[in-house]
């Protein structure tokens, strides 16, 4: 049996949990997310606490286990909490601002053009600017606010040499140096 599988989710105060067949639905305050899971699992609601149970002992259901476990629980605290991905543009001339009343922001990355990007719209997924150089991706699905900042940093992503591009906030890079000319021989 998988670790994370055995332990019970907690559901919150205001979070409002319906399990129809292999569906489970979960409404809160920060929206509300549906999900399909395998129907070899058994998932159920006991003593305000989801708990999901495994029938069979083989390594593809031990590890499904606690996949769905961990899926339901992110959905719990995407509808509580949210979740939160935060990008750094770095460059000389490069900046970042959002289209007005939208959803949409407009690149300037070292490209001859400007480069505009619209998170899909099943995403759910909002994106805010503050000030030249920073990107915020919110929202209550963990997959898209992570598939969203990837899909954004893909634009430009760093440079080696100079590290030059969008990143992510803290993310550490390590520079190649850059030639050095000839050496004495």
């Amino acid at each position: 049996m998988s670790r994370v599988g055995k332990k019970p989710v907690d559901i919150p105060q205001g979070v409002e949990v319906k399990i129809k067949g292999n569906q489970i639905y979960v409404k809160g305050p920060k929206g509300e997310e549906k999900w399909e899971f395998h129907p070899d699992m058994e998932v159920k609601i006991e003593n305000n606490k989801i708990v999901v149970k495994n029938r069979f002992n083989d390594k593809f259901h031990k590890a499904l286990h606690g996949t769905t476990r961990q899926l339901i629980a992110n959905m719990i605290k995407g509808v509580t909490e949210g979740f939160v991905k935060e990008l750094e543009i770095h460059g000389m001339g490069y900046k970042v601002e959002q289209k007005k009343g939208t959803n949409k922001i407009i690149l300037s990355v070292g490209y001859s053009k400007k480069v505009e990007y619209e998170p899909p719209p099943e995403s759910g997924v909002k994106i805010e600017v503050k000030g030249d150089t920073n990107i915020v991706v919110y929202g209550s699905n963990k997959y898209w606010v992570g598939e969203v900042a990837a899909q954004i940093r893909r634009i430009r992503p760093p440079d080696s040499y100079k590290g030059y591009g969008i990143r992510y906030k803290g993310e550490r890079l390590i520079l190649k140096p850059g030639k050095t000319g000839k050496t004495a021989g």
